[in-house]
Formats: C-alpha cells, sequence, structure tokens
C-alpha cells in the first residue's frame, strides 16, 4: 500500500492526467445522456451501440487499426441500420438493437478466433482500464466530448421537450425523426469516448446508473443533470483512485460498483428520508 505522499506524487505523471481528463470527460456525457436516455426508457440504445462498439474494436485490432476509429465507424453506421430498419417498418426499434448487438457481438468473437484467441488489448477495451488512456485516445476524447457538449447546449430545449412529449414537439415543427437519428449518433460517440474507462460490457451502465439515482432525488430537469453529473464524476474518481492504490484492479467494474452503491443509498434515502413522490412517476416534475 502506498503512503500518502506517493499517491499525491502518482498525479504529477502524465499517464494518470490523461485517466483524470479522460473519465472525467466520459463522466460528463455518460451522465447528461442518461437523463435523457433513462426517462425516454431507450436504455437499450447504449447497451446495443457498445457491444456493436466491441466488434469495431476487435475489428481494428486484429487489422492493426486504431481500435475506437474503427469502433466509432461501426457504430455510426449502426445507428443508421437501426434508423433504416425502423423507418422501413421492416422490425420495430428494439429488434434492430437485438440484431445489431448480437451482430457486434459475432464479429468480435470471430476477430478474437482468427487472431488466436482474446488478447490483452482486447480485454481492455471489454473492461475498461482508465490507466492505460493515451494522448492520442486523450485527443480523440476530447473531441468528441466537444462535439457532443455543442450538440446538448444547441439542442437542449428540444431534446427536453420531445424527451416529454414527442407527439407535442413533432407538432410544433421539431423534426423528432431526424433529431432522434442524432441523438443516437451522440450516443455512440458517447459510448465510443467511454470505452476505455468503463469498456464495451460496462459502458451502459455508467450512462444508466448515475441518471436512475439523481431521479430519485431531483426535484427538476435540470437538476436531475446536474446530480447525475456529480454522481456520474464520483464513481469515475472512485475508480481512478483505487486503480492508482490498488494494482491490476478492474477499474470499470469498480466505477460501476461505486455507481451502484450510490443509486442504493439515493432509493433508501427517497424511500426513509425524504418521503417525496419518485420524479421517475410523474415527468411533469421535471420539467
Amino acid at each position: 500500500m502506498m503512503d500518502l505522499g506517493e499517491f499525491f506524487r502518482m498525479f504529477g505523471y502524465e499517464f494518470v492526467q490523461n485517466a483524470l481528463i479522460g473519465g472525467v470527460c466520459a463522466a460528463i456525457l455518460c451522465s447528461i445522456l442518461g437523463v435523457f436516455i433513462v426517462l425516454r426508457r431507450a436504455s437499450l440504445i447504449g447497451e446495443g451501440v457498445a457491444h456493436l462498439s466491441f466488434g469495431g474494436i476487435a475489428v481494428g485490432i486484429f487489422f492493426a487499426i486504431y481500435p475506437l476509429y474503427t469502433a466509432l465507424i461501426l457504430s455510426v453506421t449502426g445507428i443508421f441500420a437501426i434508423s433504416f430498419l425502423q423507418r422501413r417498418k421492416i422490425v420495430y426499434a428494439e429488434t434492430a438493437i437485438g440484431i445489431l448487438f448480437s451482430f457486434g457481438m459475432a464479429l468480435g468473437a470471430v476477430m478474437a478466433s482468427l487472431a488466436g484467441g482474446f488478447s490483452v488489448d482486447l480485454f481492455s477495451y471489454l473492461f475498461g482500464d482508465i490507466l492505460t488512456i493515451s494522448k492520442g485516445d486523450l485527443i480523440l476524447i476530447l473531441l468528441l466530448t466537444a462535439v457532443v457538449l455543442a450538440f446538448i447546449v444547441l439542442l437542449f430545449k428540444e431534446l427536453m421537450h420531445m424527451t416529454f412529449d414527442e407527439q407535442g414537439a413533432r407538432l410544433s415543427g421539431i423534426p423528432t425523426v431526424w433529431l432522434d437519428v442524432a441523438f443516437n449518433l451522440i450516443v455512440a460517440l458517447t459510448v465510443v469516448v467511454s470505452i476505455k474507462i468503463v469498456g464495451t460490457l460496462l459502458v451502459s451502465s455508467l450512462i444508466i446508473i448515475p441518471a436512475a439515482s439523481s431521479l430519485q432525488l431531483a426535484k427538476s430537469f435540470k437538476g436531475t443533470v446536474r446530480l447525475s453529473v456529480v454522481i456520474g464524476i464520483l464513481s469515475v474518481l472512485a475508480g481512478l483512485i483505487l486503480s492508482i492504490v490498488i494494482a491490476h484492479i478492474a477499474t470499470g467494474g469498480i466505477i460501476v460498483i461505486f455507481s451502484i452503491g450510490i443509486f442504493i443509498i439515493c432509493v433508501l434515502w427517497k424511500r426513509f428520508v425524504a418521503r417525496g413522490a419518485p420524479v421517475e412517476q410523474t415527468k411533469s416534475s421535471c420539467q
């Protein structure tokens, strides 16, 4: 176990600074988008994109291409495929997501077998390793973070309107179909940003759990978003700190376990202390 002085000296290293910046970026994006996703009851989209990106990562490692690039390409392609299948009424959206979910995992398994099994690199992308964020990873994370935040800030009112009343938003002139596709693309970008932090298997948890926790306590939509961001950042920082203190620990697992612990505390607080009406049961209270 390292002493306190050694612990603080660790933050002078570039790889720890990269982990801190990248982790906070991922936490902010996942937590904000998570509120919209949970209220829209569309949690499956994050899970589907995450597993689809696993296939892209495996392809990248097999062909010696930067894995996050191939994950991004496959995830974005998958979003357009889901939209096409849904708009042409070939299958329901949930079915389309399930098909691509299966395709991503199957593609990853095939690429891994062709490469002779799961490599250390592929394993780290599955479960995340926040301390392995490179300078190249950080540049991509910062770029995608800027794109996602710009989208949210510019279209915040439209997204909120569509979240609570999609039919009303459509009647008011908001292009809900295209905005929904754009939102799903933003989710895909966020998943790619978060892969190095919690891994493809756990990234949907970082999207859903902070939002679900904040919905237990917050009394307004903006308050829910703020609290979700705080919970997301705390969870990532907990994972980072334990990754520094305890070697070889599964960072993504710790982040998710810590966020689940906060969720349980929020539920108990709501039930036994606050004793208010659950926010998720009355969406109007979030507006």
